[in-house]
């Protein structure tokens, strides 16, 4: 008898869960490791976790829900593997981050993008995996100094990030100060490249003219960074086709053109791949990765009109 796929891939799931918890529990213990004492009680999908110190008094308590995304296989997995499956909004927890660095091994995505704070979590749940881990710098406004981005940077590294991605000062670039703008540039990425990590300078199109764009890119290329990215997703625009094929038109064939923001579903991602995209920046992987949605996939499907 044959077993059930999608009870293979529940166990399998459930398994990996139990790991993770297991190993987040022993980072906190090997940090302190007389200090407290925690049992887990579970229900279902909710577990509450429970901590005494010696005394036996309650240090703290916390319910844990366990997400899921089972029963779905993925049809690309040659596009999952230019996804930065990205988790950037500041309320994320310890357990979304876990469930983030799950599906990015279970899916095969290029890498975790998460905010410096959980670089080094990422790394350990990652371990073993060809799956990278991408830190952003200076992020969301690009206003920090230079020297401050540059060692931002290093430490990011130092905790397991292989991927870097800066954000310019934007304020900066629209003034005229070029010179500012390369050298904020420039810090980062010889801060990085002694260490073996890639630069992604992101430009924040929703911000700039056609002109700025155009600069901003070729900047970065004069600096040595590795791709030029869209955007944070935090200024009220993302990623359009016209400023993918602008900045491939830009840089040329040689660099990396990530694409980020708003990209949602699995032809959002093909539009900006066809544009020049190289790598794309979602949240939404998991859901772009399933293929075509099933009215997309119903006008493929219909007979070209010959007239």
């Amino acid at each position: 008898m044959n077993p059930d796929v999608k009870i293979v891939e529940q166990l399998v799931e459930i398994i990996t869960h139990e790991v993770l918890a297991a190993m987040l529990e022993e980072q906190e213990r090997a940090s302190n490791p007389d200090a407290f004492a925690c049992k887990y009680d579970c229900a279902g999908q909710l577990c509450v976790r429970t901590c005494f110190d010696k005394t036996g008094n309650v240090v703290n308590a916390g319910a844990e829900r366990l997400s899921s995304t089972l029963g779905v296989i993925p049809q690309d997995l040659k596009l999952a593997r230019m996804i930065d499956h990205t988790l950037l909004k500041p309320d994320a927890t310890q357990q979304e981050v876990a469930q983030l660095c799950f599906e990015a091994r279970k899916y095969g995505f290029a890498s975790v993008c998460v905010n410096p704070t959980w670089v080094s979590l990422c790394s350990q749940l990652l371990q073993g995996s060809p799956v990278k881990v991408c830190t952003v710098i200076g992020f969301p406004l690009g206003a920090t100094a230079a020297e401050v981005k540059a060692f931002e940077a290093q430490n990011a590294i130092r905790q397991g990030a292989t991927e870097i991605d800066m954000v310019i000062n934007i304020g900066a670039l629209k003034a005229r100060d070029l010179e500012l703008v390369a050298k904020d540039i420039r810090g980062v990425v010889n801060a990085s490249h002694a260490r073996g990590a890639i630069v992604k300078v992101i430009i924040e199109t929703v911000l700039l003219t056609d002109e700025e764009k155009t600069i901003a890119c070729l900047l970065s290329k004069e600096a040595g960074a590795d791709f030029v990215k869209t955007s944070t997703g935090f200024a009220g625009g993302g990623a359009t086709v016209n400023d993918v094929a602008l900045m491939r038109r830009t840089v040329g064939p040689e660099m990396g053109v990530k694409a980020s923001g708003g990209v949602r579903t699995f032809e959002d991602a093909e539009n900006m791949i066809k544009a020049g995209a190289t790598r794309i920046g979602a949240s939404a992987g998991v859901k772009i990765i399933q293929g075509p949605s099933k009215e997309a996939a119903k006008e493929s499907a219909q007979p070209a009109k010959s007239y």
